[in-house]
Protein backbone atom coordinates (compact mmCIF):
# COMPACT_ATOMS: atom_id res chain seq x y z
CA UNK A 1 0.00 0.00 0.00
CA UNK A 2 1.45 3.13 -0.89
CA UNK A 3 1.68 6.66 1.19
CA UNK A 4 -1.26 8.41 -0.18
CA UNK A 5 -3.37 5.27 0.53
CA UNK A 6 -2.31 4.34 3.65
CA UNK A 7 -3.08 8.66 4.59
CA UNK A 8 -6.20 8.46 2.82
CA UNK A 9 -7.48 5.08 5.22
CA UNK A 10 -5.73 6.49 8.34
CA UNK A 11 -6.86 10.12 7.86
CA UNK A 12 -8.53 10.31 10.84
CA UNK A 13 -5.98 9.25 13.45
CA UNK A 14 -3.43 11.04 11.40
CA UNK A 15 -6.46 14.04 12.16
CA UNK A 16 -6.64 13.71 15.64
CA UNK A 17 -2.74 14.31 15.85
CA UNK A 18 -2.96 17.22 13.50
CA UNK A 19 -5.87 18.49 15.35
CA UNK A 20 -4.27 18.18 19.25
CA UNK A 21 -0.81 20.25 17.45
CA UNK A 22 -2.81 22.71 16.14
CA UNK A 23 -4.55 22.89 20.01
CA UNK A 24 -1.12 23.24 21.00
CA UNK A 25 0.65 25.95 18.80
CA UNK A 26 -2.32 28.33 19.48
CA UNK A 27 -4.73 27.03 22.09
CA UNK A 28 -6.59 30.51 22.95
CA UNK A 29 -8.77 30.26 19.63
CA UNK A 30 -10.45 27.16 20.40
CA UNK A 31 -10.24 28.15 23.98
CA UNK A 32 -13.59 29.06 25.76
CA UNK A 33 -14.73 32.63 25.07
CA UNK A 34 -12.51 32.35 21.64
CA UNK A 35 -13.39 33.03 18.35
CA UNK A 36 -15.04 29.32 17.63
CA UNK A 37 -17.21 30.13 20.29
CA UNK A 38 -16.84 26.76 21.78
CA UNK A 39 -19.55 26.81 24.61
CA UNK A 40 -21.76 27.44 21.79
CA UNK A 41 -20.75 25.83 18.71
CA UNK A 42 -19.66 22.59 20.15
CA UNK A 43 -21.74 21.71 23.47
CA UNK A 44 -24.99 22.58 21.55
CA UNK A 45 -24.68 22.20 17.90
CA UNK A 46 -21.54 19.90 17.42
CA UNK A 47 -22.68 17.58 20.14
CA UNK A 48 -26.48 17.68 18.82
CA UNK A 49 -25.42 17.40 15.28
CA UNK A 50 -23.37 14.01 15.68
CA UNK A 51 -25.78 12.18 17.85
CA UNK A 52 -28.29 13.14 15.30
CA UNK A 53 -25.88 11.99 12.79
CA UNK A 54 -25.01 8.82 14.54
CA UNK A 55 -29.00 8.32 14.44
CA UNK A 56 -29.94 8.88 11.07
CA UNK A 57 -27.15 6.03 9.73
CA UNK A 58 -28.47 3.34 11.22
CA UNK A 59 -30.55 1.05 9.03
CA UNK A 60 -33.05 0.31 11.39
CA UNK A 61 -34.51 -2.04 8.58
CA UNK A 62 -31.41 -4.05 8.87
CA UNK A 63 -31.92 -4.69 12.52
CA UNK A 64 -34.94 -7.08 12.37
CA UNK A 65 -33.22 -9.97 10.76
CA UNK A 66 -30.74 -10.40 14.14
CA UNK A 67 -32.86 -8.60 16.62
CA UNK A 68 -34.65 -12.74 17.61
CA UNK A 69 -30.85 -13.80 18.24
CA UNK A 70 -32.18 -12.76 22.02
CA UNK A 71 -29.13 -15.14 23.49
CA UNK A 72 -26.39 -13.34 21.73
CA UNK A 73 -27.46 -9.71 22.30
CA UNK A 74 -27.82 -9.98 25.78
CA UNK A 75 -24.20 -11.75 26.47
CA UNK A 76 -22.94 -8.89 24.20
CA UNK A 77 -24.75 -6.04 25.98
CA UNK A 78 -24.39 -7.94 29.46
CA UNK A 79 -20.93 -7.92 29.06
CA UNK A 80 -20.79 -4.11 27.57
CA UNK A 81 -23.07 -2.65 29.69
CA UNK A 82 -22.28 -4.41 33.12
CA UNK A 83 -19.49 -6.26 33.68
CA UNK A 84 -17.27 -4.16 31.47
CA UNK A 85 -17.51 -1.14 33.86
CA UNK A 86 -17.81 -3.47 36.81
CA UNK A 87 -14.40 -5.06 36.30
CA UNK A 88 -13.07 -1.04 35.50
CA UNK A 89 -14.26 0.48 38.31
CA UNK A 90 -12.11 -2.80 40.53
CA UNK A 91 -8.96 -2.17 38.28
CA UNK A 92 -8.99 1.44 38.84
CA UNK A 93 -9.38 0.42 43.14
CA UNK A 94 -5.76 -1.17 42.34
CA UNK A 95 -4.61 1.29 40.02
CA UNK A 96 -5.51 4.29 42.16
CA UNK A 97 -2.58 3.26 44.56
CA UNK A 98 0.10 3.81 42.12
CA UNK A 99 1.21 7.22 40.79
CA UNK A 100 -1.06 7.08 37.52
CA UNK A 101 -2.55 10.60 37.32
CA UNK A 102 -5.87 10.53 38.75
CA UNK A 103 -7.82 12.38 35.70
CA UNK A 104 -6.54 9.57 33.36
CA UNK A 105 -7.53 6.57 35.64
CA UNK A 106 -11.18 8.52 35.76
CA UNK A 107 -10.53 9.01 31.90
CA UNK A 108 -10.11 4.83 32.03
CA UNK A 109 -13.15 4.12 34.23
CA UNK A 110 -15.87 6.44 31.51
CA UNK A 111 -13.95 3.97 28.58
CA UNK A 112 -15.73 1.09 30.28
CA UNK A 113 -19.26 2.98 30.18
CA UNK A 114 -19.26 3.85 26.45
CA UNK A 115 -21.04 1.60 24.12
CA UNK A 116 -19.69 -0.49 21.61
CA UNK A 117 -19.01 1.84 18.07
CA UNK A 118 -21.27 1.67 15.13
CA UNK A 119 -18.34 1.08 12.60
CA UNK A 120 -15.56 -0.85 13.58
CA UNK A 121 -16.66 -3.73 15.67
CA UNK A 122 -19.32 -4.50 12.38
CA UNK A 123 -16.04 -3.83 9.96
CA UNK A 124 -13.96 -6.23 11.60
CA UNK A 125 -16.20 -8.94 11.96
CA UNK A 126 -17.07 -8.81 8.56
CA UNK A 127 -13.85 -9.01 7.45
CA UNK A 128 -13.23 -12.60 9.64
CA UNK A 129 -16.80 -13.88 8.18
CA UNK A 130 -18.49 -13.35 11.67
CA UNK A 131 -22.35 -12.79 12.17
CA UNK A 132 -22.38 -9.07 10.84
CA UNK A 133 -26.53 -8.90 11.01
CA UNK A 134 -25.35 -9.81 14.68
CA UNK A 135 -22.87 -6.90 14.96
CA UNK A 136 -25.08 -4.40 13.85
CA UNK A 137 -27.83 -4.78 15.98
CA UNK A 138 -25.31 -5.21 18.85
CA UNK A 139 -23.52 -1.62 17.86
CA UNK A 140 -26.83 0.51 17.01
CA UNK A 141 -28.53 -1.00 19.84
CA UNK A 142 -25.85 -0.03 22.44
CA UNK A 143 -25.77 3.32 20.66
CA UNK A 144 -29.35 3.80 20.73
CA UNK A 145 -29.54 3.05 24.56
CA UNK A 146 -27.02 6.16 25.21
CA UNK A 147 -28.30 8.53 22.60
CA UNK A 148 -30.70 10.96 23.89
CA UNK A 149 -34.01 9.77 23.66
CA UNK A 150 -35.42 12.57 21.74
CA UNK A 151 -32.99 12.45 19.29
CA UNK A 152 -32.83 9.16 18.93
CA UNK A 153 -36.57 9.41 18.33
CA UNK A 154 -36.04 12.20 16.05
CA UNK A 155 -33.82 10.07 13.94
CA UNK A 156 -36.04 7.27 13.26
CA UNK A 157 -39.22 9.35 12.09
CA UNK A 158 -36.88 11.81 10.11
CA UNK A 159 -35.30 8.13 8.85
CA UNK A 160 -38.99 6.96 7.67
CA UNK A 161 -39.60 9.69 5.51
CA UNK A 162 -36.14 9.90 3.66
CA UNK A 163 -35.10 6.22 3.49
CA UNK A 164 -35.70 6.08 -0.40
CA UNK A 165 -33.85 9.25 -0.65
CA UNK A 166 -31.04 7.87 2.02
CA UNK A 167 -30.46 4.34 -0.09
CA UNK A 168 -30.19 6.11 -3.10
CA UNK A 169 -28.07 9.18 -2.19
CA UNK A 170 -25.69 7.36 0.27
CA UNK A 171 -24.64 10.41 2.23
CA UNK A 172 -20.92 10.07 3.95
CA UNK A 173 -22.55 9.61 7.72
CA UNK A 174 -19.17 8.51 8.71
CA UNK A 175 -17.12 11.16 7.17
CA UNK A 176 -19.72 13.89 8.59
CA UNK A 177 -19.24 12.29 12.50
CA UNK A 178 -15.52 12.13 12.42
CA UNK A 179 -15.01 15.92 11.01
CA UNK A 180 -17.60 16.93 13.48
CA UNK A 181 -15.70 14.83 16.36
CA UNK A 182 -12.43 16.63 15.03
CA UNK A 183 -13.88 19.53 16.46
CA UNK A 184 -15.10 18.93 19.35
CA UNK A 185 -11.35 16.88 20.00
CA UNK A 186 -9.87 20.48 19.07
CA UNK A 187 -11.64 22.62 21.40
CA UNK A 188 -11.18 20.11 24.25
CA UNK A 189 -7.82 20.06 23.54
CA UNK A 190 -6.87 23.89 23.28
CA UNK A 191 -8.85 24.43 26.88
CA UNK A 192 -6.51 22.29 28.38
CA UNK A 193 -3.41 23.98 26.67
CA UNK A 194 -4.91 27.56 27.68
CA UNK A 195 -5.16 26.44 31.09
CA UNK A 196 -1.30 25.89 32.70
CA UNK A 197 -2.27 24.29 35.71
CA UNK A 198 -2.83 21.14 34.03
CA UNK A 199 0.27 19.23 33.59
CA UNK A 200 0.45 15.48 32.03
CA UNK A 201 3.73 13.21 33.15
CA UNK A 202 5.03 10.92 30.33
CA UNK A 203 5.06 7.69 32.68
CA UNK A 204 1.24 7.88 32.97
CA UNK A 205 0.43 8.27 29.81
CA UNK A 206 2.56 4.82 28.99
CA UNK A 207 1.41 3.17 31.45
CA UNK A 208 -2.28 4.21 30.64
CA UNK A 209 -1.63 2.93 26.66
CA UNK A 210 0.32 -0.35 28.33
CA UNK A 211 -3.08 -0.50 30.17
CA UNK A 212 -5.46 -0.15 27.36
CA UNK A 213 -4.01 -2.57 25.44
CA UNK A 214 -3.35 -5.09 28.30
CA UNK A 215 -7.74 -4.50 28.84
CA UNK A 216 -8.35 -5.40 25.16
CA UNK A 217 -6.37 -8.15 24.81
CA UNK A 218 -7.61 -9.63 28.04
CA UNK A 219 -11.00 -9.37 27.34
CA UNK A 220 -11.22 -10.09 23.77
CA UNK A 221 -9.64 -13.57 25.13
CA UNK A 222 -12.12 -14.19 27.82
CA UNK A 223 -15.13 -13.19 25.24
CA UNK A 224 -13.51 -15.91 23.27
CA UNK A 225 -12.96 -18.70 25.94
CA UNK A 226 -17.06 -18.07 27.05
CA UNK A 227 -18.58 -18.37 23.67
CA UNK A 228 -16.65 -21.34 22.83
CA UNK A 229 -17.99 -23.48 25.37
CA UNK A 230 -20.40 -26.43 24.36
CA UNK A 231 -23.06 -24.92 26.80
CA UNK A 232 -22.93 -21.04 24.96
CA UNK A 233 -24.72 -22.99 21.74
CA UNK A 234 -22.70 -20.14 19.91
CA UNK A 235 -21.59 -20.98 16.60
CA UNK A 236 -18.02 -19.83 15.79
CA UNK A 237 -19.53 -16.82 13.21
CA UNK A 238 -21.31 -15.42 17.01
CA UNK A 239 -18.33 -15.49 18.41
CA UNK A 240 -16.29 -13.27 16.20
CA UNK A 241 -19.65 -10.85 17.04
CA UNK A 242 -19.14 -11.42 20.46
CA UNK A 243 -15.55 -10.42 20.46
CA UNK A 244 -15.24 -7.10 18.73
CA UNK A 245 -18.78 -5.98 20.22
CA UNK A 246 -18.67 -6.51 23.59
CA UNK A 247 -14.65 -5.10 23.53
CA UNK A 248 -15.01 -2.34 21.08
CA UNK A 249 -15.98 0.94 22.55
CA UNK A 250 -17.18 4.18 20.49
CA UNK A 251 -15.03 7.24 20.27
CA UNK A 252 -17.87 8.89 18.04
CA UNK A 253 -20.54 8.75 20.71
CA UNK A 254 -18.40 8.94 23.69
CA UNK A 255 -16.50 12.11 23.38
CA UNK A 256 -19.82 14.14 22.95
CA UNK A 257 -21.04 12.15 26.27
CA UNK A 258 -18.07 13.03 27.71
CA UNK A 259 -18.67 16.70 26.52
CA UNK A 260 -21.98 16.54 28.66
CA UNK A 261 -20.87 14.64 31.45
CA UNK A 262 -17.99 16.79 32.19
CA UNK A 263 -18.94 20.15 31.02
CA UNK A 264 -16.83 23.00 32.80
CA UNK A 265 -14.18 20.36 33.87
CA UNK A 266 -10.80 22.09 33.56
CA UNK A 267 -9.46 18.34 33.05
CA UNK A 268 -11.83 17.04 30.22
CA UNK A 269 -9.01 16.29 28.05
CA UNK A 270 -6.75 14.55 30.59
CA UNK A 271 -10.27 12.54 31.51
CA UNK A 272 -10.79 11.76 27.57
CA UNK A 273 -7.20 11.01 26.24
CA UNK A 274 -7.76 6.93 27.38
CA UNK A 275 -10.66 6.89 25.17
CA UNK A 276 -8.73 8.73 22.58
CA UNK A 277 -5.87 5.93 22.87
CA UNK A 278 -8.73 3.42 23.10
CA UNK A 279 -9.99 4.22 19.87
CA UNK A 280 -6.73 3.08 17.64
CA UNK A 281 -5.56 0.63 19.91
CA UNK A 282 -8.93 -1.31 19.14
CA UNK A 283 -8.89 -1.43 15.25
CA UNK A 284 -4.87 -2.16 15.62
CA UNK A 285 -5.39 -4.83 17.40
CA UNK A 286 -8.56 -5.91 15.86
CA UNK A 287 -6.60 -5.68 12.09
CA UNK A 288 -3.23 -7.51 13.67
CA UNK A 289 -6.08 -10.63 14.79
CA UNK A 290 -8.02 -10.76 11.72
CA UNK A 291 -5.74 -13.35 9.83
CA UNK A 292 -5.49 -15.34 13.15
CA UNK A 293 -9.12 -15.34 13.56
CA UNK A 294 -10.01 -16.11 10.31
CA UNK A 295 -7.47 -19.63 10.58
CA UNK A 296 -9.32 -20.32 13.60
CA UNK A 297 -13.00 -19.77 11.94
CA UNK A 298 -11.45 -22.11 8.89
CA UNK A 299 -10.45 -24.84 11.10
CA UNK A 300 -14.04 -25.24 13.37
CA UNK A 301 -15.43 -25.33 10.39
CA UNK A 302 -13.60 -28.31 9.10
CA UNK A 303 -13.46 -30.04 12.35
CA UNK A 304 -17.33 -29.60 12.30
CA UNK A 305 -18.01 -30.80 8.96
CA UNK A 306 -15.96 -33.60 9.50
CA UNK A 307 -18.11 -34.34 12.68
CA UNK A 308 -21.32 -33.83 11.36
CA UNK A 309 -20.65 -36.64 8.37
CA UNK A 310 -19.89 -38.94 11.14
CA UNK A 311 -22.58 -38.76 13.00
CA UNK A 312 -25.12 -37.60 10.82
CA UNK A 313 -25.82 -40.37 8.43
CA UNK A 314 -29.18 -41.53 7.49
CA UNK A 315 -29.83 -45.14 5.97
CA UNK A 316 -32.73 -44.87 3.53
CA UNK A 317 -34.66 -48.17 1.87
CA UNK A 318 -35.57 -47.39 -1.90
CA UNK A 319 -38.99 -49.13 -2.73
CA UNK A 320 -39.78 -49.84 -5.84
CA UNK A 321 -43.36 -48.95 -7.54
CA UNK A 322 -45.23 -51.60 -8.42
CA UNK A 323 -45.99 -50.38 -11.81
CA UNK A 324 -42.42 -49.95 -12.41
CA UNK A 325 -41.71 -53.36 -14.48
CA UNK A 326 -38.38 -55.55 -14.88
CA UNK A 327 -37.60 -54.07 -18.20
CA UNK A 328 -37.58 -50.45 -15.79
CA UNK A 329 -36.05 -51.56 -13.22
CA UNK A 330 -32.85 -52.67 -15.53
CA UNK A 331 -32.63 -49.84 -18.42
CA UNK A 332 -29.47 -48.02 -18.34
CA UNK A 333 -29.14 -44.10 -18.28
CA UNK A 334 -31.47 -42.69 -20.45
CA UNK A 335 -34.95 -43.97 -20.07
CA UNK A 336 -38.20 -42.99 -19.66
CA UNK A 337 -38.22 -43.85 -16.39
CA UNK A 338 -34.37 -43.61 -15.00
CA UNK A 339 -33.25 -46.39 -12.42
CA UNK A 340 -29.42 -46.31 -11.69
CA UNK A 341 -30.32 -48.89 -8.89
CA UNK A 342 -30.60 -52.01 -10.42
CA UNK A 343 -31.29 -54.02 -7.44
CA UNK A 344 -35.11 -52.85 -6.18
CA UNK A 345 -34.24 -53.82 -2.38
CA UNK A 346 -30.89 -51.76 -2.13
CA UNK A 347 -30.19 -50.01 0.98
CA UNK A 348 -28.49 -46.67 0.16
CA UNK A 349 -26.55 -44.59 3.21
CA UNK A 350 -26.51 -40.57 2.61
CA UNK A 351 -24.83 -38.34 4.20
CA UNK A 352 -25.72 -34.03 4.29
CA UNK A 353 -24.04 -31.58 5.62
CA UNK A 354 -25.34 -28.20 6.49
Amino acid sequence: MGLLARVRKEWFIIGIVTVIMLAKIQPSIGAKGGPLRPEITITFVAVSAIFFNSGLSLKTEELTSAVLHVKLHLFVQSFTLVFFPLAMWLLIKVLALTSINTWLLSGLQTVGCMPPPVSSAVILTKAVGGNEAAAIFNSAFGSFLVSPSPISCMCFVVRRFLKDWLERRKPPFGVISSVVLLMIIYTTFCDTFSNPSIDLDHLSLLLITLIIFSIQLSFMLLTFVLSTQKQSGFTSADTVAIMFCATHKSLTLGIPMLKIVFEGYDHLSLISVPLLIYHPAQILLGSILVPTIQTWMNRRHKVLRHTYIHTHTHTHKFVWPSSWGPENRNCMLPCPKPNPYPNPNLTLTLTSIK
